[in-house]
């Protein structure tokens, strides 16, 4: 398999886990997945178009292209430390490391002007799987707590003597 073909084979299969984990905090999360699948997903989605519009007019290591990056990676950062001071949730604290080790990547490629090698990709891919595998956690945690809920509320109550 060629290396182009590993890439967009990788891109499919992380778009697809996206949207999947999105959809999936969209339809079974409470309001911190919710808030977080769709900061995640918008700003990803700005990233992408980002990395459309460089590739097409051969931006792609312009300084104010790597600038703009570097924002989105810390406007997504301070989504999640916003939304974890308000609900305080165990998965927001890892998405918010693995965010931290996210900037922590750009700021390093764009102070030393190195590009984006198989070093950064590879670490960039594993990153934001981990930040969707926390997502995905969190999700499941709120959809069982709410299942619970649920089935606390529909039981009877005990007879008392």
């Amino acid at each position: 398999m060629s290396a182009g073909t590993t890439y967009i084979l990788t891109w499919v299969l992380l778009w697809t886990f996206l949207l999947s984990v999105c959809a999936f905090a969209f339809r079974r999360g409470g309001a911190p997945e919710r808030l977080g699948a769709g900061l995640i997903l918008a700003l990803t989605l700005v990233t992408a178009a980002g990395d459309l519009f460089a590739y097409a007019n051969g931006l792609r290591q312009h300084e104010a292209f790597l600038v703009g990056r570097l924002v989105l990676e810390g406007a997504l950062a301070l989504g999640f430390l916003l939304l974890a001071v308000r609900y305080a949730s165990l998965w927001l604290g890892g998405a918010m490391l693995f965010q931290a080790i996210q900037f922590s990547l750009q700021a390093f490629y764009f102070v030393t002007g190195r590009a984006h090698d198989t070093l950064y990709v590879t670490v960039n891919n594993i990153d934001f799987f981990g930040i969707l595998a926390c997502l995905t956690a969190g999700t499941l945690a709120a959809s069982r707590r709410r299942r619970a809920a649920e089935t606390q509320a529909n039981s009877p109550l005990p007879e008392t003597i």
